[in-house]
């Protein structure tokens, strides 16, 4: 940090101590971040949303499946599983070489979110992969063979396993960016993970929405009112925090992109409760804006994020008012 004055004092003709000069500003050598900008390129966010739809695909397609509804179950399954590739080619390629991941999985701490993480997804993806692929599967050769109901056990069983591990997956992510030292991320480390699972679910709604008839779709859009109400509060709780580190949220690019994100899940959540019921367009266009909305707010948190390091004022001004409060605390006993 540089910076002159802030320091300095001299007596007054009173005898009490009056400032020089004003506090310095918030500066640092040839200005240059104190924190490094995450390397993350746009892969991170996309991957934030992948992985979100495929857990909320997968919670979905479980009751789908034991509740008898064929069409949603298929579309969430094979949604959940698209939407699980795609991750996984994100994730390694933001990684760079595909050997990183392998040696990801060579140890296992539970102090470590991104080593948990790793075990999350690797445990999540066998379940939603077989039943992804037990729907691919013609059913012409499954009754020619006599495996009908052998695949179908095996799906479901492989159904239930992702759902069981859904919601970690769903919220892992969040507690992966808020245990980094970012500053806007490591504020809001008690609402991300509702941000993002609240997201999740309104995401994976938004899917069964598109694809299923509006008769099987009921689950559906109750689920994506819920998630709806879930991000959105804690959004707006993150909105409202008196941290300075959380301005970043209210700000430039990430406030844009995160206000988008609150019309289209509100819109999405208010098709859901009207039209969607009866309209199989209007329930279409209802599950684009859940997932437009998820999109939107996932990029946005990761932008808030990043410009909370740009800025030195993020990490300087905080620890000042914390050894502030120390230096009066103190003087007080």
């Amino acid at each position: 940090m540089t910076g002159r004055g802030g320091g300095g004092k001299h007596r007054g003709g009173g005898g009490g101590e009056e400032p020089m000069v004003p506090r310095a500003e918030f500066r640092s050598y040839y200005g240059r971040p104190v924190l490094k900008p995450p390397v993350w390129e746009w892969k991170v966010p996309a991957y934030l949303l992948t992985g979100g739809l495929s857990a909320g695909a997968a919670l979905l397609a479980v009751g789908a499946d034991l509740t008898g509804r064929p069409e949603m179950r298929r579309s969430c399954r094979v949604g959940g599983f698209g939407a699980l590739l795609a991750s996984s080619y994100l994730l390694i390629g933001d990684l760079g070489r595909p050997l990183r991941f392998h040696h990801m999985m060579r140890v296992a701490k539970p102090s470590s979110p991104m080593s948990m993480g790793t075990w999350i997804l690797m445990s999540y993806g066998p379940g939603c992969s077989l039943a992804g692929i037990a729907e691919l599967v013609p059913k012409t050769w499954l009754d020619r063979t006599g495996l009908t109901t052998a695949v179908q056990w095996a799906a479901r069983l492989g159904g239930v396993s992702a759902a069981a591990l859904a919601p970690a997956l769903a919220s892992y992510t969040a507690v992966l960016l808020s245990q980094t030292a970012v500053p806007a991320w490591h504020e809001a480390h008690k609402e991300l993970p509702f941000v993002f699972t609240g997201s999740a679910a309104a995401s994976g709604a938004g899917l069964a929405m598109i694809c299923a008839p509006p008769a099987e779709a009921g689950p559906a859009r109750r689920l994506a009112v819920l998630g709806a109400a879930t991000e959105i509060v804690a959004a707006h709780l993150i909105d409202r925090k008196p941290q300075f580190e959380t301005s970043t949220f209210t700000l430039g690019a990430a406030h844009r992109m995160r206000k988008a994100s609150e019309y289209l899940t509100i819109g999405g959540a208010c098709a859901a409760l009207t039209f969607a019921r009866r309209s199989r367009v209007a329930a279409a266009l209802g599950g684009l804006a859940l997932l437009a909305g998820s999109g939107f707010q996932r990029f946005g948190t990761f932008e808030a994020g990043v410009a909370s390091t740009k800025d030195p004022a993020y990490v300087v001004k905080p620890q000042r008012e914390r050894l502030d409060a120390r230096r009066e605390a103190e003087g007080g006993t």
